[in-house]
């Protein structure tokens, strides 16, 4: 069964919470104003918006100590050093202009990492992307409304990358004319970023952009409900399989835009399709000892999954049959309690058991996908 009140309690416990969404905005807020203000990298900062699963709404409350992050991009105009050259900025150089900044705002709370430099608050985590300069014409957009906006696809489902986009608390009677030429112009057409990687001294492109623009089209091709797959898969994992640590993130949550189809008319029924083919989809991968190759949005030569060793995405996709099993009979389940019971055994205790009755029936065949689970009432 859909058991869609169910559901709706579940996803209100499992997604960001008050407090965490006051401390991210407290966090990113106060990091972006002093950016903005240093005299020392104002000649060097052309824009800075938000990134990561905050901005695309597909985020989860932190689990166990953990604490809510938020990425933020700061675009530069520092050119980049090529293969061979002696001019611009190698990785190291570029991440280091930063370094007398968070020295100055951060000192004892950040590290310079490979790809960003992360900053450890006592309530936040905040992670900052530095990237090279981009062509003058997309130097502008970068600076727009539409990229800067601190609203995320929950807050402002209507956004686009369109020049005349306006972020909801800026919104009056007078810009209405330009929210419908938003509305109904073309996007713009973003090219990928680029940031430095220290250890490999090499410049990558990256499209955090693109990211965002694909997952909200998704979502409205799954009738809104494809975060909120996304979280519920993010909280299994969280909740049921902590190890192997990998897949998560970004990578896990390509996975389920890979697998998950459009058009489905619940989360229970986006749950029990995504992980469904997954198992059909990938089999033959884990059988011949391979990972699944799943290139990045607006940078395919980029694999989101390179960094999986063949041994986790084979103990993920272990768990991944177990689970699309027990989503299958908690699916097609007809009673009321049976269903809550074994969605709140795939999901765990956040999803609330149904007192009585209620609910909606799905109908339909599952595919056969694993072995019989002895005991099954399904496949007795």
């Amino acid at each position: 069964m859909i058991l869609e009140s169910n559901f709706a309690k579940f996803l209100q416990e499992i997604r960001l919470q008050e407090n965490h969404r006051e401390a991210l905005q407290t966090g990113h807020n106060t990091l972006r104003d002093r950016l903005r203000a240093d005299q020392d990298l104002k000649s060097v900062i052309v824009s800075d918006f938000l990134q990561g699963s905050y901005r695309r709404d597909t985020s989860v409350r932190p689990h166990g100590d953990a604490r809510a992050d938020v990425d933020i991009v700061v675009v530069t105009n520092l050119k980049e050093r090529k293969v061979g050259g002696d001019g611009g900025y190698t990785p190291a150089q570029a991440i280091n202009i930063f370094k007398p900044f968070v020295e100055k705002h951060y000192k004892g709370k950040y590290r310079i990492q490979g790809r960003s430099i992360g900053i450890e608050l006592s309530y936040v985590e905040l992670d900052l992307v530095i990237t090279s300069a981009p062509t003058e014409a997309q130097a502008r957009f970068l600076a727009s409304e539409a990229v800067t906006t601190n609203f995320n696809l929950s807050d402002a489902p209507d956004w686009r990358l369109h020049e005349a986009w306006l972020s909801p608390d800026k919104r009056t009677s007078a810009a209405l004319s330009k929210l419908y030429e938003a509305e109904r112009g073309e996007e713009w057409k973003m090219e990928p970023l680029r940031i430095p990687d220290r250890d490999a001294n090499i410049w990558e492109d990256t499209h955090p952009l693109e990211q965002i623009r694909w997952t909200r089209d998704k979502n409205s091709r799954c009738n809104k409900h494809f975060v909120n797959v996304v979280k519920a898969i993010k909280w299994w994992r969280l909740e049921k399989h902590p190890e192997p640590e990998r897949p998560k993130g970004f990578p896990l949550e390509r996975l389920v835009g890979e697998c998950c189809p459009d058009n489905i008319g619940s989360v229970a029924e986006g749950i029990k399709k995504t992980l469904t083919e997954i198992v059909l989809k990938y089999r033959e991968d884990v059988d011949n000892g391979r990972n699944p190759v799943l290139p990045d949005y607006g940078v395919p030569s980029h694999d989101v999954f390179a960094r999986i060793t063949v041994e986790d995405f084979a103990k993920f996709f272990e768990q991944t049959e177990n689970a699309a099993l027990l989503a299958a009979q908690a699916y097609e389940s007809t009673d009321p309690a049976e269903s809550g019971k074994l969605w709140q055994k795939l999901l765990g205790d956040k999803f609330p058991k149904p007192s009585n009755g209620g609910g909606k029936t799905s109908g339909g065949f599952t595919e056969r996908i694993a072995p019989t689970i002895p005991g099954s009432t399904r496949f007795a």
